[in-house]
């Protein structure tokens, strides 16, 4: 279940490479509520969801079993 769960993150994180660059809306200057306009509105989003993609890597990607051993010190027990 953990390597599908890292393709997916992986998958995500190509899907989110790929949309970084909103050359679409260039020469759009349409605005978003009247105030924002509609490029700096997808780069908030963008960022929402590369905040959403860290979250969803940390809590279901993040090699636990290799941090636990990293926190192990020399004789074998955990510190803390």
């Amino acid at each position: 279940m953990q390597v599908m769960n890292r393709k997916v993150i992986w998958v995500l994180f190509l899907l989110l490479f790929m949309f970084h660059q909103d050359f679409w809306w260039w020469d759009d200057a349409s605005l978003i509520f009247g105030f924002l306009p509609i490029g700096l509105a997808y780069h908030a989003a963008f960022s929402l969801g590369c905040a959403l993609l860290g979250w969803l890597a940390i809590k279901y990607a993040w090699p636990h079993k290799l941090q636990q051993f990293a926190e192990k010190n020399t004789t074998g027990k955990e510190e803390g």
